[in-house]
């Protein structure tokens, strides 16, 4: 089911940061509750950007419920396991990605719609990677996530090519997989769900 994902980032997740997301499952825990908000807080912000895209209005409408839903369902885990609940800094990693957003239309909502599905494809893959060395509960949570990551970020890419040029959105994709590679895989002070692998 992966095959997909793996051709579109075209590096997998480091082991070493496997090793860390098991070594602090708390910290896993409590990141990937926010990610999902913050998954949510972009579909909304892009629907209310470019509201006059029905499509995207749609789709985006959706997937904000499925991400909010997600993360309902994390703070129950976190619940259940007695984990205390507190703030945490975020990755360079979207940040690093957004760099990369051009200031003009319509370049500038293709980039975001196509750094949205890098960043869906990361979460996805991370899920898969680490599915296999989780406790059931954890395990079969990631494993029923991977349909909903991977159908997001299908979703993202079919909004870019809806609404962008198919030569265009190749050569963004071809710009932003080597510096989403990067983020990845350059060693990070802190873990986070979507940091590299720890300094």
């Amino acid at each position: 089911m992966l095959s997909d994902i793996h051709a579109f980032l075209g590096a997998p997740t480091p082991q070493s940061w496997i090793d860390a997301a098991l070594a602090h499952p708390d910290i896993l825990l409590l990141d990937h509750k926010n990610c999902e908000y913050k998954a949510a807080s972009n579909a909304i912000n892009l629907m209310a950007k470019y509201q006059e895209k029905e499509a995207l209005v749609f789709a985006l409408a959706r997937l904000a419920r499925e991400e909010l839903a997600h993360y309902e369902q994390v703070m129950k885990i976190i619940k259940r396991r007695g984990i205390a609940l507190r703030p945490l800094t975020a990755s360079r990693y979207a940040t690093g990605l957004r760099k990369l957003v051009r200031r003009t239309a319509p370049g500038m909502m293709i980039d975001i719609l196509l750094i949205s599905a890098f960043i869906e494809a990361r979460s996805c893959e991370r899920f898969g990677a680490l599915a296999p060395h989780l406790d059931d509960e954890l395990s079969k949570f990631y494993n029923g996530l991977l349909k909903s990551e991977r159908r997001h970020y299908q979703g993202y890419l079919k909004l870019a090519h809806l609404y962008g040029d198919a030569d265009d959105i190749a050569e963004r994709i071809a710009i932003i997989r080597p510096v989403e590679q990067a983020l990845i895989a350059d060693p990070d002070t802190e873990f986070r769900f979507h940091s590299g692998p720890p300094a």
